[in-house]
Order: structure tokens, then C-alpha cells, then sequence
């Protein structure tokens, strides 16, 4: 009778500790991360607990061409390693029944086939993960790596170590279709595999993999709803913590790598470290120059005719005399040298006004002094040669080249 009632003393305690699913999935996430960390730092040992220093989380309803964009994705970040994607991981007989059906392998499995993964050499400046996190326990066992990855970054910063233990950057991109839109691309999906491997059984080649929820539209549903009704929640918890990019991928591929583009801009103060950060962020950055630099542009040449008539129409009439036929010859490759001792140029300002004034006109021009002695004079006494230093301005000129079409041999 005494231990029936410490038992529900036990469970009301536990009711009033935990009063939601969130509270319970944190005490399962760190018993779980727990035991997994344990095992990794028990077989690799705590200095070569080394993961990737940026994770690009990808989600998504199935249908939503998460494989599609994975290599647009890579190549927007510069990464050059294969995406992790987790279905690919989870490749136990019991594993592939469980998708099959349209369901999910358990999260113990998941997070320590995902974190073993990430401890590979090739991930270590970065990888994409395809389909991790999924589920609420999955969400809290990355944010304890997270916070177990910024804690090793803290310990091995004065380390010679420390290139190895990076300022982790996490990005969580979500690529979204509604039901109708997933529900075709998994039986357009369904459809182009089964044609696939008709041909394959024909000419020998390699069949692909049929997924039973790509043939049947009952079973794509499900799979679509289990997505809206669990992983949706675990990746919208994720806005909270980490850079977050939701994605329509309604679209084409091509709108679809637009968005992504869009999203992706550079986030400096994410990625680098806090004492670089620190020591660059008082630059500006490129496109807050672009954004304004037309206006500047107008601004510079009005102030040129204003305050500097003579020399802007100077600068002008040896454009158009000296550089125009030059540049012409070139309009081909869309690259001109010009070479000039004009003494126009002694004054900075002219060099400056060039420039502007290419650049209007829809050309980029760069410009070098060289400094060129011809022989004068020489004592005959002393054997010393007096020379007469010559300024030679070098411009090159560059511009969009003309196309030829070269017919072949």
C-alpha cells in the first residue's frame, strides 16, 4: 500500500514538473543525447569530437525537392562534400519496414547515426543535412550538440587546437509544398521510377528505389499529414534559436533557387568568429555600396562639370581621341590596354575623373602609374648616368566582348 502510494506521488510530481509534451521530449532528449555523447567521447576521445563548423538544416513535406535543391544549396554555401541525408543512414531491415509504412525510426537510432556521421573528416567546414530534425526529441538533442559544440569551441579557442573547434553557424531551410502539390510529385516520383526500372530490367542497368508511399495516393497523403502533424512543428520550434529560411517551393526549380538564393545572403555575424567580426564589420558591405553607388555615381560626374569644367572636358576630348579607337580595335575580346604620357593625368583628380566617366558609359577601367628613366646625360669623370623620369600611365579598359560563333573543323 506504501509503495502504491509513492508511486503516485512520484507521478504527481512529475505531472506538476512536467506540465506539456515539451517538458517531457527535453527530459527524453537529454537522457538520449546523453548516452550518445557519452559513447562518442568513450570511442573517439573528447579532443576529436570535431563536427561540422556550419550545418545547413534542410526540411521539408516529401514532394518538396529537397534532393533537387541539395546541390544548388551546396554550391551557394561552397561546400563541396555530399549532402547527409538521414533516410539514406537508416538502412536496417526493421529501419526500412518502418519507411516503408510512412513512418519514422526511433529518435535513439536517428541522433546517433546523424551525430556519428557528422564527425567525418569531408563534413567538418560544413555539410547539408537532409531530414534531421523531425520530431520534438530530435529538435533538443541538436540544440545540446550545439551547445556542446560552442562549449568546445570556448575551451580550444587559445589552443593550437582551435581550427579544428570553430564557432558552429547553424541554418534551419525549410522548403514548403501544400498536400495537393506533394501528393503529385510523389506519384509523378512514383511514376518516373517505376518506368525507370522497366527500362533498367531491359538493359541492365541499375533499378532505383520504389517507395510504396510514391504509388499509392492513400499512402502519400499519410505521408504528407505525419510530416504537417510532426516534423512541421519540430522545424517551425527551430526560428527561436537558429537563422531560419522558409522556402515556397510551390514552383519551378529554377523560382525555387531564386528563394534560395534570396535567403542565403551572406550572414557575417552568424559565421565568423566574434574577434574577426569584430575586427571587419566597421567595412561596408558590397551591397550597401551597390545600392547606392549609381546616385554617388551622378553625383561625382555633376560635380566634375560644376566644379572642374576645364579639366573634365579635358579628360573627355583624350577619352574620345586617344581611347575610343583603342577600345574599338578591342571589341572583341572586351579588353583594352592603353598606354598614355598625357601630362593631363599628373593632376589625381583627372586620373579619377577616367574612370567615373567609363563607368557611366558602361565600362570598368582600372589605372597604374609606371615609372620609366631614359639615360640624359653622362659624366665622363665620375661615370654617373643622369636620367629623365618619365610617368607612363597604364588603363585598362574592360568591357562585354562580342560573341563569334567558330565553326568546327
Amino acid at each position: 500500500m506504501g509503495d502504491e502510494h509513492d508511486e503516485l506521488d512520484e507521478l504527481d510530481e512529475l505531472e506538476s514538473t512536467a506540465e506539456s509534451t515539451e517538458l517531457l521530449e527535453i527530459k527524453d532528449a537529454y537522457v538520449i543525447f546523453t548516452n550518445v555523447w557519452n559513447e562518442l567521447e568513450s570511442e573517439f576521445g573528447h579532443e576529436h569530437l570535431r563536427f561540422s563548423k556550419e550545418l545547413i538544416l534542410l526540411g521539408g513535406a516529401p514532394g518538396a525537392g529537397k534532393g533537387t535543391n541539395t546541390r544548388f544549396i551546396l554550391k551557394a554555401r561552397g561546400l563541396t562534400c555530399t549532402p547527409i541525408v538521414v533516410s539514406a543512414l537508416l538502412d536496417t531491415p526493421e529501419a526500412l519496414r518502418i519507411k516503408q509504412s510512412g513512418g519514422m525510426v526511433g529518435d535513439r537510432d536517428v541522433v546517433g547515426l546523424v551525430f556519428r556521421e557528422l564527425l567525418k573528416d569531408e563534413y567538418r567546414d560544413g555539410c547539408v543535412l537532409d531530414g534531421f530534425p523531425r520530431t520534438g526529441i530530435q529538435v533538443e538533442c541538436l540544440k545540446l550538440l550545439v551547445r556542446k559544440m560552442h562549449q568546445l569551441y570556448r575551451e580550444y579557442r587559445e589552443t593550437p587546437l582551435a581550427i579544428n573547434f570553430r564557432k558552429p553557424t547553424i541554418h534551419v531551410m525549410v522548403l514548403f509544398v501544400d498536400e495537393k502539390t506533394s501528393i503529385e510529385r510523389q506519384l509523378k516520383r512514383g511514376r518516373e521510377v517505376a518506368e525507370w526500372n522497366e527500362r533498367a530490367g531491359l538493359e541492365g542497368e541499375v533499378e532505383r528505389e520504389e517507395r510504396a508511399t510514391d504509388l499509392d495516393p492513400q499512402a502519400a497523403r499519410h505521408r504528407y499529414r505525419v510530416f504537417k502533424e510532426k516534423t512541421w512543428e519540430a522545424l517551425q520550434s527551430l526560428k527561436k534559436s537558429y537563422h531560419y529560411h522558409f522556402i515556397n517551393a510551390q514552383g519551378t526549380v529554377a523560382s525555387a533557387e531564386r528563394n534560395i538564393r534570396k535567403e542565403l545572403d551572406y550572414q557575417s555575424s552568424l559565421e565568423l568568429d566574434p574577434d574577426t567580426f569584430d575586427a571587419i564589420r566597421h567595412l561596408p558591405l558590397a551591397t550597401d555600396l551597390v545600392s547606392h553607388a549609381r546616385q554617388e555615381l551622378v553625383k561625382r560626374m555633376d560635380s566634375y562639370l560644376l566644379n572642374h569644367r576645364q579639366l573634365f572636358y579635358d579628360v573627355i576630348r583624350l577619352i574620345e581621341d586617344r581611347f575610343i579607337p583603342i577600345v574599338t580595335r578591342h571589341a572583341i575580346p572586351g579588353l583594352a590596354i592603353v598606354n598614355s604620357e598625357d601630362a593631363v593625368f599628373d593632376e589625381p583628380l583627372a586620373l579619377a575623373i577616367l574612370i567615373d566617366v567609363f563607368a557611366e558609359r558602361g565600362y570598368r577601367a582600372a589605372a597604374n602609374v609606371n615609372r620609366a628613366e631614359t639615360p640624359v646625360s653622362v659624366d665622363l669623370k665620375t661615370g654617373q648616368i643622369s636620367c629623365l623620369t618619365k610617368k607612363i600611365y597604364r588603363f585598362e579598359i574592360r568591357f562585354a566582348g562580342s560573341e563569334i560563333r567558330r565553326g568546327g573543323g
